[in-house]
């Protein structure tokens, strides 16, 4: 029977083909949609881990977390230094790392930070940040470049970077007076991290020595070394990310932080702040996975069609197969038969367009956003919806097949050439 099916199936190869077609992108939108879902969560899960509160200014705790650890979009103000130093000072504190944003390169966020942010900044499962070229900075010109900045833009140990002001894609405005070097490299770490360009905020101050009022003041040109000889504590910083002591005290150390009365502070927790980044998302998770479960029994549909569209034309091959000693019961199987193999196929091609999908999508949501996506194998949710998609494709081929096995040996024995 299986061998009839396939023949049957090659005789009719166009029909067939659209069908496997139908069913093959059904599969692959269905699954990359799920798979994005999967690792975006994944990614977004693992880009910070270890630290116990994120403080910036006053705002919301989606965008907070957004501008400070994923760097999408922009703080509303920024942290006064003095804050800062009274934040480092309590005792439940066991270290800080302020972060400093608003610049750029060649679209690539510039970060201005300390040591203690290569010291105490966890990834994945409280990974460590790692270096595969060189060392951190240790002048104030020196600039540590993530993975990613390195291989796109060919950036070695020892090259030279220009920051823009901003955060475009288009340097309006260049520090070019103001040169860093790159002192290290970053090893990948599938976070944001890979996309960052980190410089001291001393540096961060050092670019902006000529500078008043977010313009360059015209005709000024500090050298290098004056630079490095005045004094470039920061006036202010964009978050600060925070680990304690004792875990036990993140809710008293919250509230003291929202409520500190010298300026407004915003406080959060990450692991929180992304179930609330979940909640926002959830309804858009729903609607595009509605879309592909619509899309699959779209693909299912077409199947149907063919198989019944063809009856009518293969009235006189069941006659035949009839006359020669076939059941009826072996007609309703050849039909289920045909269109278990037509799913098959479909799925077998739905899953090599889902990896090319995956695979273009993954460069696109790593220079977008700095989220990894993995190629790897079907995950077990995978198989459960390629399986179920294998059951309903065999109950989509027994509708045509009740209708086959329904035509008498006089019907298609009557029928004219």
């Amino acid at each position: 029977m299986i061998s009839i099916a396939w023949r049957s199936i090659c005789n009719r190869w166009a029909t067939a083909l659209l069908a496997v077609l139908a069913i093959a992108m059904s599969v692959a939108l269905i699954l990359t949609v799920e798979k994005t879902r999967r690792d975006a969560r994944n990614s977004f899960t693992q880009t910070v881990s270890g630290t116990d509160l994120i403080i910036g200014a006053r705002s919301g705790s989606v965008q907070l977390l957004l501008y400070s650890v994923f760097r999408i979009g922009s703080a509303t103000n920024n942290v006064s230094w003095e804050s800062v130093e009274a934040i480092q000072k309590r005792s439940a504190i066991k270290w800080t790392i302020p972060i400093s944003l608003g610049d750029s390169h060649r679209g690539y966020r510039v970060l201005g930070t300390t040591l203690d942010y290569f010291t105490h900044y966890r990834y994945g499962d409280k990974q460590p940040l790692s270096l595969t070229a060189g060392d951190v900075f240790d002048d104030v010109f020196d600039a540590v470049i993530g993975s990613e900045v390195a291989r796109e833009l060919g950036y070695q140990v020892g090259d030279n970077i220009v920051v823009a002001h901003g955060t475009g894609d288009v340097a309006l405005v260049e520090h070019d007076k103001q040169p860093f070097r790159v002192s290290g490299v970053l090893a990948p770490t599938g976070t944001p991290v890979d996309q960052a360009i980190h410089v001291s905020l001393t540096g961060i101050e050092a670019m902006h020595i000529d500078w008043r009022n977010g313009a360059p003041v015209k005709g000024a040109s500090t050298p290098a070394d004056a630079i490095r000889a005045m004094d470039l504590q920061p006036t202010a910083v964009t978050a600060l990310l925070v680990g304690l002591k004792s875990r036990a005290t993140v809710f008293r150390e919250q509230r003291a932080i929202n409520t500190y009365r010298e300026e407004p502070l915003l406080a959060i927790l990450p692991g929180v702040a992304l179930q609330e980044l979940w909640r926002l998302v959830r309804v858009a998770e729903l609607a595009l996975m509605i879309v592909s479960v619509c899309v699959v029994l779209a693909g299912l549909v077409n199947l149907m069609s063919v198989l019944l569209a063809g009856l009518s034309e293969r009235r006189r091959e069941m006659a035949v197969l009839r006359s020669t000693g076939a059941r009826p019961a072996h007609i309703f199987l050849l039909l289920c038969i045909e269109s278990l193999v037509l799913t098959l196929a479909g799925i077998v091609a739905g899953l090599v367009l889902h990896y090319v999908l995956t695979g273009i999508g993954a460069i696109i949501i790593r220079q977008q956003f700095g989220l990894s996506i993995a190629l790897t194998a079907p995950h077990t949710n995978d198989l459960k919806i390629l399986l179920a998609i294998t059951a309903a494709g065999f109950i989509a081929g027994t509708l045509p097949a009740l209708q086959a096995y329904r035509k008498s040996l006089a019907d298609g024995l009557s029928q004219r050439l």
